[in-house]
């Protein structure tokens, strides 16, 4: 009986101390330093995580996020940063395959506080 306890102490004591934080969660802010423009910052951004759909082939050709003035009429006409800032699963979040990480997030915020500046 003994060993049975010890043995459900031990594993209780294993899954507590298991942290399912990722990379993206406990690592630091990125530092933005100067202003952020679509051509240096974004357009990486939006070409990972938002082409594969939003362009002439993708699912959400509708709306397509391939050029500076798409991606700039995206962020002020769709909603985009409230979009892409809900928690995976929540309704409407973008992109659909999971949440950006919080920089990346950041990045394309500033951006629009910047000016929504292309180069």
């Amino acid at each position: 009986m003994k060993k049975i306890a010890l043995f459900l102490i031990i594993l209780l004591l294993s899954l507590a101390s298991c942290d399912s934080s990722t990379y993206e969660d406990i690592q630091e802010d990125t530092i933005i330093v100067g202003k952020v423009t679509y051509t240096t910052q974004v357009k990486a951004i939006i070409d990972a995580n938002c082409v594969s759909c939003h362009s002439a082939t993708g699912s959400a050709s509708f709306r397509p996020m391939t050029n500076y003035l798409e991606v700039k009429t995206a962020f002020e006409e769709t909603n985009l940063v409230s979009r892409i800032q809900r928690q995976n699963g929540e309704s409407g979040q973008m992109p659909q395959t999971g949440r950006m990480s919080q920089d990346k997030i950041n990045i394309i915020i500033q951006w629009g506080t910047d000016g929504l500046l292309e180069n």
